[in-house]
């Protein structure tokens, strides 16, 4: 495929993933595929090997009740554009009942369940080269699950590779992935404190109290709840903006049945639950 790069950088790690690609088409690849932007890299430069090897690629999403509602159908649709074969497994992360009681190493167990269910899907479809989406950044986080995925085999290109999140969106953006300025979308658990059981109920609130602040226009929208109190998290430089429509947020918010509304003054932070961890 020819494209036109906006800088070396760019170009280099298309040609660094398309190599990892092609070394591997023959064992068929699969792609843990979510529809945010780590993925559909992964994706589309996988999908752009294939095609001129007449080959497929599996991209595999899993429908799961801990992750915001509305990205099924947008993977779906992403995933079939690129050409790919696609999937969609359920699985219910509660058939480990330690993962309701929401300890700190619940990513690990949820990665563990997920990822064994896409090998069982995988291999039944003789695809046995599987990818995730883990970014060279997420060495920096905390990120048990990274330990479930090492464990089981699946390789992560992007973060084998030293890809940078900012790098990859920049890359996505010169292949006209729709995803490519897309806000990352984590499990919903991430809302709720360590040690909180997770509720379902709640989980759905705070996924719809998120999408109504999102609509109203900010990027980066976050809903952590401590009990009785909701701790808002968008971008800093959106405050002001924020401050115009707080009204029309809280009215909303209370009507989900959240009682003490909070602005966090940090701003939105990736992790900011896992302070105490990390």
């Amino acid at each position: 495929m020819e494209y036109n790069f906006t800088s070396d950088i760019n170009q280099f790690n298309y040609q660094k993933l398309a190599k990892v690609m092609e070394t591997n088409s023959n064992s068929g690849i699969c792609v843990a595929f979510s529809g945010g932007v780590d993925s559909s890299l992964l994706l589309k430069i996988a999908c752009d090997t294939a095609k001129e090897k007449n080959q497929s690629v599996l991209a595999v999403t899993f429908e799961t009740r801990l992750h915001p509602h509305g990205d099924l159908d947008e993977a779906k649709e992403l995933a079939l554009s690129f050409g790919a074969n696609h999937k969609v497994i359920a699985v219910d992360e509660f058939s480990d009942p330690e993962i309701m009681h929401n300890p700190i190493d619940r990513c690990y167990r949820c990665k563990n369940l997920l990822f064994k269910t896409l090998i069982q899907t995988a291999q039944k479809e003789d695809y046995h080269y599987l990818m995730d989406g883990s970014n060279y950044d997420d060495l920096d986080a905390y990120r048990p699950g990274m330990k479930a995925l090492k464990e089981l085999g699946i390789h992560s290109p992007l973060l084998e590779l030293k890809i940078t999140k900012s790098e990859i969106r920049s890359l996505a953006s010169d292949l006209f992935i729709l995803s490519s300025n897309r806000p990352s979308a984590p499990c919903l658990a991430t809302r709720l404190p360590y040690g909180d059981t997770l509720d379902f109920d709640l989980l759905e609130r705070i996924d719809l109290g998120e999408k109504y602040i999102k609509k109203l226009g900010f990027y980066n929208v976050r809903l952590r709840a401590h009990k009785d109190i909701l701790r808002i998290e968008v971008d800093k430089e959106a405050f002001p903006k924020f401050m115009e429509s707080y009204g029309t947020v809280v009215q909303q918010l209370k009507e989900l049945g959240f009682l003490y509304i909070t602005l966090d003054l940090e701003g939105f932070r990736s992790g900011s639950m896992d302070i105490k961890i990390t």
